[in-house]
């Protein structure tokens, strides 16, 4: 079996790598923090994992939306644009919700928005990923922006 050695000191892909993650946190973002400042607001009794959990998947669903418009923006039709929004960038978005939640959680006690909770859940759900989607863009030279 040949393994592939990745060159991680290319600043070119460090930059794209980084355009792509920003654009997968801001499609998370907008799903996950749109559901707990939902619940946070609305008051709404609900078990907090259950907030977190509906956090997530929406932040998913909202992520690939986002994808998909910026791909069908690019000129591919719809089919392919989706395809590729879920194949290519669904490890990332997981891992980024799950990290974003997680650090939520673990600062606030979950499903709680607050001014300084925010620039770290961001900041914990653009750095989990971007590794991986350097080595992604890296390894195989496609990306989904």
């Amino acid at each position: 079996m040949k393994t592939t050695t990745i060159d991680w000191s290319c600043n070119r892909t460090w930059k794209q790598s980084a355009k792509n993650t920003a654009w997968c946190l801001l499609g998370c973002s907008i799903g996950d923090f749109g559901t707990i400042l939902f619940f946070q607001l609305s008051k709404i009794p609900f078990p907090i994992l259950a907030i977190m959990i509906l956090a997530i998947i929406n932040g998913l669903i909202t992520s690939i939306i986002l994808e998909t418009i910026i791909l069908i923006s690019q000129n591919l039709e719809f089919n392919k644009a989706l395809k590729t929004a879920l194949g290519m960038s669904f490890i990332s978005m997981i891992s980024m919700e799950t990290t974003m939640n997680l650090t939520d959680y673990l600062l606030t006690g979950g499903a709680i928005l607050t001014w300084w909770v925010v620039p770290l859940m961001l900041i914990v759900g653009f750095l989990t990923p971007w590794p991986y989607n350097y080595w992604r863009l890296k390894k195989y030279g496609i990306s989904c922006h």
